[in-house]
């Protein structure tokens, strides 16, 4: 049976980085829960960062494959580097999702980890620029389809596909 890896806080886990969640209410991602298929990961906890936490975004003009080639850095408003923490977390969700043969990920748009369309543009204004983040860069590299919550019913035709 094919496996689908789901951002924590979209299932109702408080790993956001303000210790909130933002869970999906989708009668499909429940069928899911029911048929096993679900692999719930939050990368920024596997990748060691406490929760609550300061918010962190890629550097300005930069994006995920930068990180990953040692080339730009994650950063919080203060300027505290976690890059480490994130391309850690990153790794982690990747070797999570292979060992339990997840060929779909369903991940929080706008995440600098998990944003599989857009991120924040790394000037914490709230400003959003198309690219990706940094676990969702990874997992697509990788041939894992990555897929933001808006979009459970792709997923959902990938996996029974």
């Amino acid at each position: 049976m094919r496996k689908v890896l789901v951002s924590a806080c979209l299932m109702g886990r408080r790993v956001r980085f303000d210790g909130r969640a933002k869970p999906v209410d989708d009668t499909t991602v429940e069928r899911w829960r029911h048929e096993g298929r679900m692999v719930v990961h939050c990368p920024e906890v596997a990748g060691g960062l406490p929760v609550p936490r300061p918010p962190a975004e890629i550097e300005p003009g930069a994006d995920a494959s930068d990180v990953l080639a040692g080339r730009a850095r994650v950063l919080t408003p203060e300027g505290a580097d976690v890059t480490d923490h994130f391309v850690s977390g990153a790794r982690a969700a990747l070797a999570t999702a292979q060992a339990h043969g997840a060929t779909v990920a369903l991940l929080k748009q706008s995440s600098p980890s998990c944003g599989p369309h857009e991120v924040y543009d790394g000037t914490f204004t709230g400003r959003k620029v198309v690219g990706e983040g940094i676990t969702a860069h990874l997992l697509r590299a990788h041939g894992i389809t990555v897929l933001d919550e808006d979009q459970v019913a792709e997923a959902d035709r990938c996996l029974r596909a």
